[in-house]
């Protein structure tokens, strides 16, 4: 005999057939539906900095989850993040070290891999494979070739994967772009991308003991294997180099590079020209760029340029991140907080802006954009909503990234095939992948 939730999702396909082919979702989809007033069991694995985006969502009562597990490698980020779930939850929560285990429950249905960067997409890969919905933290992927490999497995395990790039679920982005294609600015034809912060001097990265409580080994993961060197594991992966990170562009850029290339409806660039450098703190242990200028040059005379200053907070565009989109007929800013239409000759149009603190650029997660990019993952899990920020669609945004990484590195131009968004640069090719711990290779 079926068992409530088959019967659930067996109907719900057959019922939601006719509905979903309106709304374009391709046949594939039909597997991923689940019944729309079923209970998903969900896990989060990596209980750092972003786990405030899920704790809201998760704990309301109407969007019917219910929190199986807490996973992370740190032992005190176990505690700390049932502590924190203590006060919005009722029921208790497993906590556990090892994502494999947290896979192998058959009750799970969905994951939230908030894991660091060279975890994203072997781990969102591995959780489709084992029949899981995975909402993966930006940038996704950490390299060109698992973002490939993570949109096959989009497509090939029928399961749904939702990038965090939470402002695709913002009401205001998502009118204003809306209105951008539209014509509201008439022809747009470039975008300036910005973030900018003033992070202060990084710890020099020496070998130290393995902190309490951490699994060195399986943090690592995919990973080659290297010896535990000081403040590795808690965020300053970032900037010791590119074997756990992808820089501010993995970081942040994202978020700001996709609105752009979203608004003004581009796939991949022709040309990618990139300055940066280390130019703060020239001593410490930060080992690659903290300025980067990009610009990415696409057909139909498009372009966005990218300016990303990690380490100066000079206010150079009235905010600390976001996006100028300029047209043949006017021009907005937007970012997360909302936005402002200004007409050809710049005097301003329309506003719609609030003062929501989104905009900012202080660590954490958590507030109503992360909240309702969440609820989309669950409503596009049952089947009543299209994702928002669909993995095929959003690795066009993280290659954005890598293509930048990859010119910054090689120091030169990369000229990319836009159908594809390949290169034939040889130098290029060889870092479009990474070497990998045996065993730990993402297989698609």
């Amino acid at each position: 005999m079926n068992t409530r939730r088959e019967f659930i999702k067996k109907s719900a396909i057959g019922a939601a057939g006719i509905t979903l082919a309106g709304m374009g979702m391709p046949v594939n989809s039909y597997a991923r539906i689940m019944g729309a007033n079923d209970r998903i069991n969900v896990a989060i694995i990596g209980l750092g900095r972003r786990l405030g985006a899920f704790t809201e969502p998760i704990a309301m009562k109407s969007a019917n989850v219910q929190l199986l597990y807490l996973c992370d490698v740190m032992e005190r980020l176990r505690g700390r993040a049932a502590q924190r779930f203590a006060n919005h939850i009722d029921y208790q929560v497993k906590l556990e070290n090892n994502i494999k285990k947290v896979l192998n429950d058959p009750d799970v249905d969905a994951i939230f891999n908030a894991t660091p960067d060279h975890w994203h997409a072997p781990g969102a890969i591995m959780g489709v494979q084992a029949g899981k919905h995975v909402y993966v933290e930006k940038p996704g992927s950490h390299n060109a070739l698992e973002g490939e490999l993570l949109a096959t497995a989009y497509t090939r395990y029928g399961k749904v994967i939702q990038l965090g790039n939470q402002q695709r679920s913002a009401k205001e982005s998502i009118d204003i772009v809306k209105r951008i294609h539209n014509g509201v600015i008439g022809t747009p034809y470039k975008a300036t991308s910005f973030y900018i912060n003033n992070r202060g001097e990084t710890p020099v990265a020496t070998p130290a003991p393995v902190p309490d409580g951490l699994d060195w080994e399986l943090w690592q993961g995919p990973a080659p294997r290297q010896e535990y060197k000081h403040d590795t594991w808690d965020y300053h992966w970032h900037w010791y180099g590119w074997t756990y990170g992808t820089g501010e562009m993995g970081n942040n850029a994202i978020h700001e590079l996709d609105i752009a290339r979203w608004a003004l409806q581009v796939e991949h660039p022709e040309r990618v020209a990139v300055e940066a450098d280390k130019r703060h703190f020239l001593d410490d242990g930060w080992t690659i760029y903290d300025t980067m200028k990009a610009t990415y040059f696409y057909p139909g005379n498009k372009v966005i340029e990218w300016d990303g200053k990690s380490r100066n907070g000079y206010n150079t565009y009235g905010s600390g991140r976001g996006n100028i989109i300029f047209g043949s007929e006017g021009t907005v800013f937007v970012n997360r907080n909302g936005y402002k239409l200004f007409d050809r000759d710049g005097n301003l149009v329309e506003n719609k802006m609030a003062d929501s603190g989104d905009d900012g650029t202080a660590l954490g997660g958590g507030g109503s954009m992360d909240t309702k990019h969440v609820i989309n993952f669950f409503n596009a899990i049952r089947g009543k909503e299209e994702l928002n920020s669909p993995i095929d669609e959003m690795m066009k945004s993280t290659h954005m990234c890598h293509l930048a990484n990859l010119s910054c590195r090689l120091k030169k131009d990369l000229i990319i095939d836009p159908n594809t968004g390949k290169t034939t640069d040889p130098e290029a090719n060889r870092l479009w992948g990474r070497e990998y711990e045996s065993g730990w290779e993402p297989k698609v």
